[in-house]
């Protein structure tokens, strides 16, 4: 079987931005992933392709019909690697190629087996993946956004008030269950969330004045302003900040005076990796391109650090 390179771009750094959601059982993790496509534009012409290219060599086609909503897959906790990463006899791809352009959600990630999870480290970073055979090497695509959800502790009511944990320690508890991610997935995780349960208090409140209409027509604005402004650089197929070069992120994502202090003390206090640096400085240039800002300032840096700060808090707790 040939290499899989129809639908393959040039590697400009192929990384997403993906999601840790931190919270109790019935907070609404799973809901708000599921609901995360309705608020992403729709599959571009090309795009269309290079998932329905994927889907017809898994056998997922069904008797033609193609839709330009992005994928959303969720595979179990017990799923294998070569159903995670693709295999088997054929080689066919996996989950994480048939999420290609779209989002792939791992509910109750730290019951995933840890090989399994590390797997996904290489795809995440250059989205593709390699699968070999005997007598065959295929490379399929995978550039995927990475949505993940997870409890605090093994029983879940960690961030409860006025819990106490049977085990020990509850920053213990929770930390230990926590650290089962490895340090370098852990890594490329970019926004790490905390989501509080609801309250029945919480069900009688008014809707909010945004909703997933609002949101999407925000979000398509922002990838506008980034297709433009890596078409002007010479770079059309570039498309978003996630896909970026690291030597025009720098460019492109030059914070101001009062940013860039920020960034050098949080890099040193927070021991950023180069890899988290770079991850830092995409998510801001981001949240500037939503608030329609040419700069960056210290806000959306803070905002894009905060994200990280989770997980390195829990960390140094065990």
């Amino acid at each position: 079987m040939p290499c899989f390179q129809s639908v393959q771009r040039p590697n400009v750094g192929h990384s997403q931005d993906h999601m840790l959601m931190i919270g109790s059982p019935g907070a609404g993790k799973s809901m708000l992933a599921a609901r995360l496509p309705s608020i992403l534009p729709p599959l571009s012409p090309s795009e269309l392709l290079e998932v329905s290219m994927i889907a017809s060599v898994a056998g997922e086609i069904r008797d033609g019909a193609l839709t330009a909503r992005r994928p959303f897959r969720s595979p179990h906790h017990s799923a294998s690697m070569a159903a995670l990463t693709g295999g088997g006899t054929r080689a066919k791809p996996g989950e994480i190629s048939l999420a290609h352009q779209g989002v792939l959600f791992l509910d109750e990630l730290p019951e995933f087996d840890p090989r399994v999870l590390d797997s996904l480290r290489q795809p995440l970073e250059n989205g593709e993946v390699s699968v070999s055979r005997a007598n065959h090497r295929v490379t399929y695509p995978a550039r995927f956004m990475l949505v993940a959800a997870m409890n605090p502790c093994r029983c879940g009511h960690a961030y409860e008030p006025g819990y106490s944990c049977k085990r020990g320690r509850l920053d213990r508890c929770t930390a230990d269950y926590q650290m089962r991610i490895s340090g370098p997935l852990m890594d490329r995780i970019d926004l790490r969330i905390e989501v509080p349960a609801v309250t029945a208090a919480d069900l009688i409140l008014p809707p909010p004045a945004e909703g997933s209409a609002e949101v999407a027509a925000r979000v398509a604005a922002a990838r506008d302003i980034q297709l433009a402004r890596y078409t002007a650089a010479g770079m059309p197929h570039v498309r978003t900040n996630a896909e970026a070069p690291s030597s025009l992120l720098e460019t492109i994502a030059q914070p101001d005076a009062h940013g860039q202090k920020l960034l050098r003390e949080a890099a040193d206090n927070m021991h950023l990796t180069a890899r988290g640096y770079h991850r830092v400085l995409r998510v801001a240039r981001t949240l500037a391109d939503l608030d329609g800002a040419e700069t960056i300032g210290r806000l959306h840096l803070a905002e894009a650090l905060s994200y990280r700060a989770l997980a390195d808090d829990l960390r140094r707790a065990a």
